[in-house]
C-alpha cells in the first residue's frame, strides 16, 4: 500500500491550514487527521491540489504538527502572516518625558527588555514588555536614557528547525548604533544615541541624473588602509582616513559619485577555518572574514570597524560610543562639499549568517525565506535568505531607506541581489524616494536568486547594471571568453551589438532598457577579476595561476595592455547612461594574493574573488597609481570630457550618426555638440589587435582631442585629409568647431 504523506502544511490564517500531500488525489476524513497540540478541525475543504482544514483558532505562540497515517510533519506559519501589521514608529524613541521601546515579534511567547549602564556587566533594569494585537511588544519608562545600551530576550515556540533562544541577547533591528564584541557571534548591544546632536552646516543631497553619473566602487576601509596612503595607524582604514586621504585623489579623478559597498554594520568575521562549528565546517575561508561588508546584521547604523582607532582584536568592542555615527556623517559631509554624491550598496536579500542575528531570534519563520522543512532558503548563495514580501519585512526596509536618506543625506543606493526583492516592494521603494527626493538615486543589481531581470527593473523604472555592456566590450572571463577590446566577440556578438551598448542598450534595440536613464554602464566592479588582472590575463601576460615576485612589476602596464585599458575606457565614457568604475580601475590595480599567516595556498596569486582579504590584496596601493599615471591621466580627461561636454551623456540614439566600415571592429559615431558646445565630436575605435584601418572623415576640419597616445586639449593636431589611420587597438576623440 502506497502511503499518503505530507508534502507542505501551512498556516494561511488562524483558522486555517493548507496541507499538500504526496498524492494529489488523496481525500482524507476529519478523523484521519490529527493536530497537536491538540486542535479542533472543523471541516475540510478539498482544492485542486491540496487540502485546506478549517479549524478552532490557532494558538502562534506554539509549534502544530499534523500527523496523518503514521506521518507527522511540523505546520509552518506562512500567510498568517499577511495579518500582522503595524504603523507603530519601531525602535528606541522618547519624548520629553518618557523613552519608548517597540519591536515586532508576532509569535513570541515574551519578550524582556534588557537595560545596561555600561556595555559590559550585569543589566540596571529588566524590564517584561507586554503584546499589542499587531505584534508589536512594548516598554516604557520616565526619562531618558541617552548613553544607556539594551536588547531583547525572546522566549517563543521551539521545534526542529527554530530556536528562541532567551538566552541570547539580541539587539534592535532599529538600532541607530550597537556595540559589538569582535567574535564570529558578533554579539550586539542597541546604544541609546540622540543624532539630532550634529552640525550638518547646510549639507544637501545632491541631485544627479542616472545617466550623468560617474561613479567611483569603493571600499572605505580599502582606501586609506595602504601603508602608502601616509595614514598613521589610528586612522588608517578609517571614516577619518577616507577623508584625508582618500576623498582628495577621488576628487581628482572628477567622478560625481562615490558608491561605497556596505558599510551598514555587518559581521566581520566568520566562523573558524577547518572544524565543524554548529555543525558547518569552513572549509572555504581561511581568513575568517567577510571584508567586503555582504553581511549586514543591523542596517541601521554605520560599520563600527571604520570608526576611529577600531581593531578586530579578538575581544576588543567597537562602537561603544557611537562615533561611527557621525564620523560617517562627516564622510557624506565632506563628499558633498566637493560635488561628489554619496551611494550606499545595500544589501536586503540576506542576512549575515554565522552570528547572532537580531532577525533570527525575533522571528525567523517571519522574516526568512525557508523551505517545506522550515529550514533556511540559500538561493542568495550567502545563507539567510530575507523575506521581502512579508509586510512587516517592507516595512523595515523602507524605514531603514527613508532614515539613510534622511539622517545621513544619502543620494542613492545600489541594491545588492535585487532581483530576490519582491516587486511590490521594488515599487514602494521608487514610490517612497520619489515622494522624498525625486533625484535619489535607484540602482539594482538585477540578478540574483537565479533570476535575470535587468528589463523588468527597467519597466519598473529603476536603473540597473549593464552586463551587456560588460560582456560584450570586455568579456565574460579572461581565458576563453574576452571580447572586443581584445580583437573579437563573445558568444556570436557582432559590431551591431557594440553600436547598441553605445546608444544605452535600449529594448526597443534588442537590448533591456527603456531609456539611458536606467543604463550603468561597467567594466568590472568589485566581483570577480578586475579590470586590470582580466585584461592581464586576457592578453597573455599572465595564466592567473603563476606566483608574483615583483608587485611592481606585474602591475606596470605594457604597451599592449595600456593600448586595451585605453580603448575600454573611451568606449566607457562616450556611451549613453551612467558610468561606474571600479576602485583601482584607474591605474590598472592587480590584485596579488597578499602574504598572511592564513593557510591559504595561493599566496601569491592573482585573486578572483577577494571578499576575505582585508590586507593589501585589495587595499588602495598609492605607489602603483605613480607607477601607471598615464592611465590614470587618461581617465581624468575622460571624466572632464564628459563633464563638461553633454553630447557623451545626453545623446538621443537618433542624434548619433554612425561612419560605416567594412572591418568587423572598426567603427565611429558622430556627436553633435549640445546648445552650448561649440563643438560636435567624433569618437573613432578599432578593436582590432592586428589591424590598422584607414577611417574616412566626415566633412570638415577635425581636431585630434585624444589619440592612442593622450589627450591633447590644446592646442590640437588638425587632420588635413579625407582620411585618418587607425592603428589596431586604438581610440580616437575628435572635434569639430561648429562655426
Amino acid at each position: 500500500m502506497k502511503i499518503t504523506e505530507v508534502v507542505q502544511a501551512k498556516i494561511q490564517s488562524l483558522t486555517t491550514i493548507q496541507i499538500v500531500f504526496s498524492d494529489s488525489h488523496f481525500r482524507p476524513e476529519i478523523g484521519d487527521i490529527e493536530i497537536r497540540p491538540q486542535l479542533k478541525i472543523i471541516k475540510i475543504k478539498q482544492l485542486l491540489n491540496s487540502v485546506k482544514l478549517i479549524t478552532e483558532p490557532l494558538d502562534l505562540t506554539l509549534t502544530y504538527y499534523i500527523k496523518i497515517h503514521g506521518f507527522e510533519k511540523e505546520i509552518q506559519p506562512d500567510g498568517v502572516f499577511q495579518a500582522f501589521k503595524s504603523e507603530k514608529e519601531l525602535g528606541c524613541t522618547w519624548n520629553h518625558e518618557m523613552t519608548l521601546f517597540r519591536v515586532f515579534v508576532p509569535r513570541a511567547q515574551s519578550v524582556l527588555l534588557e537595560l545596561y549602564k555600561n556595555h559590559e556587566g550585569e543589566p540596571e533594569k529588566r524590564i517584561p514588555m507586554t503584546k499589542d494585537k499587531q505584534g508589536v511588544w512594548e516598554a516604557s519608562l520616565a526619562g531618558h536614557y541617552f548613553g544607556y545600551y539594551y536588547g531583547y530576550r525572546v522566549k517563543g515556540p521551539t521545534s526542529s528547525t527554530e530556536q528562541f533562544d532567551a538566552d541570547i541577547l539580541v539587539g534592535d533591528p532599529y538600532s541607530r548604533a550597537v556595540v559589538t564584541a569582535n567574535d564570529y557571534t558578533h554579539p550586539a548591544k542597541t546604544l541609546i544615541m540622540d543624532m539630532d546632536h550634529y552640525d550638518w552646516q547646510g549639507d544637501q543631497r545632491i541631485a544627479i541624473a542616472v545617466r550623468d553619473l560617474v561613479i567611483y566602487e569603493c571600499h572605505l576601509r580599502d582606501m586609506s588602509a595602504h601603508p602608502s596612503s601616509g595614514m598613521p595607524p589610528y586612522l588608517a582604514g578609517s571614516y577619518r582616513g577616507f577623508i584625508e586621504r582618500a576623498l582628495p585623489y577621488i576628487k581628482s579623478l572628477g567622478v560625481n559619485a562615490v558608491e561605497f559597498l556596505p558599510i551598514q554594520e555587518f559581521a566581520n568575521l566568520e566562523i573558524p577555518y577547518g572544524f565543524p562549528v554548529n555543525g558547518k565546517l569552513n572549509s572555504w575561508n581561511p581568513y575568517e572574514r567577510n571584508h567586503w561588508g555582504y553581511m549586514t546584521s543591523y542596517f541601521f547604523t554605520p560599520e563600527s570597524y571604520y570608526a576611529g582607532d577600531a581593531s578586530l582584536q579578538a575581544g576588543q568592542y567597537l562602537g561603544t560610543d557611537g562615533r561611527q555615527v557621525h564620523e560617517f556623517r562627516d564622510v557624506v559631509k565632506a563628499l558633498h562639499r566637493e560635488g561628489i554624491a554619496v551611494i550606499l550598496d545595500v544589501v536586503f536579500n540576506h542576512t549575515s549568517e554565522y552570528d547572532y542575528n537580531c532577525f533570527k531570534f525575533l522571528d525567523k519563520k517571519y522574516y526568512f525565506r525557508l523551505d517545506d522543512h522550515g529550514e533556511y532558503l540559500a538561493l542568495s548563495g550567502c545563507g539567510n535568505d530575507f523575506k521581502t514580501e512579508r509586510p512587516m519585512s517592507r516595512r523595515f526596509i523602507l524605514d531603514c531607506l527613508s532614515f539613510w536618506v534622511k539622517e545621513y543625506h544619502i543620494d542613492g543606493f545600489r541594491f545588492d541581489l535585487a532581483a530576490m526583492i519582491d516587486w511590490e516592494t521594488i515599487d514602494s521603494i521608487r514610490e517612497m524616494m520619489g515622494e522624498i527626493d525625486e533625484h535619489i538615486v535607484l540602482i539594482a543589481e538585477p540578478w540574483g536568486g537565479g533570476k535575470y531581470e535587468p528589463r523588468k527593473f527597467s519597466q519598473h523604472q529603476w536603473a540597473a547594471w549593464n552586463d551587456h555592456f560588460r560582456n560584450g566590450v570586455k568579456g565574460q572571463n579572461p581565458v576563453n571568453g574576452t571580447s572586443y577590446i581584445f580583437g573579437s566577440f563573445w558568444q556570436g556578438l557582432s559590431k551591431g551589438d557594440i553600436k547598441r551598448f553605445i546608444n544605452g542598450t535600449l529594448e526597443k534595440e534588442g537590448g533591456l532598457f527603456q531609456t539611458p536613464d536606467h543604463c550603468i554602464n561597467y567594466l568590472a566592479s568589485h566581483d570577480d577579476h578586475n579590470l586590470g588582472d582580466f585584461i592581464r590575463i586576457g592578453c597573455g601576460k599572465l595564466t592567473g595561476r603563476e606566483l608574483i615576485q615583483d608587485l611592481d612589476e606585474n602591475v606596470r602596464l605594457t604597451e599592449k595592455e595600456l593600448k586595451i585599458q585605453k580603448l575600454a575606457a573611451c568606449i566607457l565614457f562616450t556611451s549613453q547612461g551612467g558610468v561606474m568604475i571600479s576602485q583601482g580601475q584607474e591605474y590598472g590595480h592587480s590584485k596579488v594574493i597578499a602574504p598572511s599567516t592564513a593557510p591559504d595556498s595561493q599566496i601569491g596569486t592573482i585573486d578572483h574573488n577577494s571578499y576575505n582579504k582585508d590586507n593589501e590584496t585589495n587595499w588602495l596601493n598609492y605607489h602603483h597609481i605613480d607607477i601607471n599615471i598615464e592611465l590614470v591621466e587618461y581617465y581624468r580627461h575622460l571624466a572632464y570630457l564628459r563633464k563638461n561636454h553633454v553630447c557623451f551623456r545626453q545623446t538621443a540614439p537618433k542624434a548619433i550618426t554612425w561612419l560605416d566600415h567594412p572591418h568587423p571592429m572598426v567603427l565611429g559615431y558622430l556627436l553633435p555638440g549640445g546648445q552650448d558646445d561649440p563643438f560636435d565630436w567624433l569618437v573613432l575605435l578599432n578593436g582590432s589587435d592586428r589591424e590598422s584601418a584607414e577611417m574616412k572623415l566626415p566633412t570638415g576640419a577635425w581636431e585630434v582631442v585624444a589619440d592612442h597616445h593622450n589627450f591633447q586639449f590644446s592646442p590640437q593636431t588638425i587632420i588635413k585629409t579625407e582620411h585618418i589611420n587607425l592603428p589596431s587597438t586604438s581610440a580616437w576623440i575628435l572635434r569639430r568647431s561648429k562655426l
